[in-house]
């Protein structure tokens, strides 16, 4: 069994890495866990590749992207379950599924609550967008 476990280093979704460990035993072997964090990308402003190169773009998103995933890196090490990390850019659902697709993943697993309740009434829930979009099982953990 692949899982792949959206995170974005908030305590809910540490929550979601929780919940796969303590069901790891549920499944027949131990799953292989895709650990994933997308950052949403920076708006492209006039004149911006003048101020900061795009080599600090990458750097700036490689540096966040390792940030949100520590938490969830050092229960998965603890744990003993096996994980990749990856670091995705792109609108966030989208992401999340596209790469479920890419690494053959049998169910994605993530919480219902992120970073921000704000940005969730804005721009409509993360979760809900890969419940639609997903060709898998999806997991939402409160």
């Amino acid at each position: 069994m692949k899982i792949l476990i959206a995170v974005d280093g908030s305590a809910h979704s540490l929550d979601a890495v929780r919940y796969v460990i303590e069901h790891a035993a549920w499944y027949r072997d131990k799953p292989e866990c895709e650990l994933v964090v997308v950052h949403a990308p920076l708006p492209h402003l006039p004149r911006m590749g003048m101020v900061v190169s795009n080599e600090q773009v990458q750097h700036y998103y490689q540096e966040e992207g390792a940030k949100a995933l520590a938490g969830a890196k050092r229960l998965l090490d603890v744990s003993g379950l096996a994980y990749r990390e990856h670091i995705l850019v792109g609108p966030v659902a989208e992401s999340i599924v596209q790469q479920a697709n890419t690494l053959a993943c049998d169910m994605i697993v993530l919480a219902t609550r992120g970073m921000g309740a704000a940005a969730n009434m804005l721009l409509g829930s993360v979760a809900t967008r890969v419940l639609h979009l997903a060709a898998v099982p999806v997991m939402l953990v409160k």
